[in-house]
């Protein structure tokens, strides 16, 4: 893998208009939607809508925000994965002869370098409405941002790595697209809110990712099976990353041109 490839990749995914236009209102232009709407409920009807800000409003904002730019991250991942086969655009990049592996490698950088900015500008939002107007409330401190920041951008990169080795297992994006959406949109958020999720929980990749959020935000989230160990937890999200991305790898390596 070369920078020269890492660099074409993010060119293919960000001249792909369509995609940061979605990637964009799934992140920073819902963010600040939610946001303003808040803001004038509360100015409508004070009494009825809480105020927005304060770490009560940052934790329910993060949960969301969560929810919305994992989608994103698979939408990236999809294409960053599958873009090639599905424009027919594989054969070309083959002939060339640089070695499957490196063009596979050079999609993790890649799509990374595109997909985290856009994460990450979404969360600066979210972070700055929390002290905008948080009334008598508490404010996240420093640390707590800090930490909650960098366990997001953690959260959309293994979500982001786990559609890109499966989009390039299956060389479909629609397939998986509708694979991870159903387990992040559905899976998860019904075994968290279960109370006693039985053996096998601790299994499930949003659980684990959660496990390792700072305390103070858990609160915005669905309690779920929180009692597996952080070494457990990395585990099995180090699994789930072998897994998908060996795969993607061994199917683009072996995929016939």
């Amino acid at each position: 893998m070369s920078i020269r490839l890492v660099r074409a990749e993010v060119l293919k995914l960000s001249t792909r208009r369509g995609l940061i236009v979605a990637s964009l209102l799934l992140t920073v232009v819902a963010t600040v939607a939610i946001e303003l709407i808040l803001v004038l409920l509360h100015a409508t009807n004070p009494a009825k809508h809480r105020i927005v800000g304060g770490i009560n409003h940052f934790n329910d904002g993060l949960y969301s925000l969560t929810q919305l730019a994992t989608i994103a991250a698979v939408l990236v991942g999809a294409t960053a994965g599958a873009g090639d086969l599905a424009a027919g655009f594989f054969r070309s990049l083959v002939v060339t002869g640089r070695p499957r592996a490196s063009l596979f490698g050079a999609r993790i950088p890649g799509g990374l370098l595109v997909v985290l900015p856009l994460t990450a500008a979404a969360y600066v939002v979210l972070a700055l409405f929390s002290f905008v107007v948080p009334g008598g409330a508490a404010t996240p401190s420093t640390t707590l941002l800090v930490e909650a920041g960098l366990w997001f951008e953690l959260y959309i990169a293994v979500m982001f790595l786990l559609a890109l080795g499966l989009a390039s297992l299956l060389g479909s994006r629609a397939t998986q697209i509708g694979i991870l959406a159903g387990l992040q949109l559905l899976v998860t958020p019904l075994v968290q809110g279960l109370h006693s999720p039985g053996v096998g929980a601790e299994s499930v990749l949003g659980l684990a990712l959660w496990r390792l959020a700072p305390k103070e935000i858990l609160g915005g989230a669905p309690p779920g099976h929180l009692g597996e160990s952080l070494v457990a937890a990395f585990v099995v999200i180090g699994a789930w990353m072998a897994l998908a991305l060996g795969l993607g790898a061994w199917r683009t390596v072996t995929r016939d041109a």
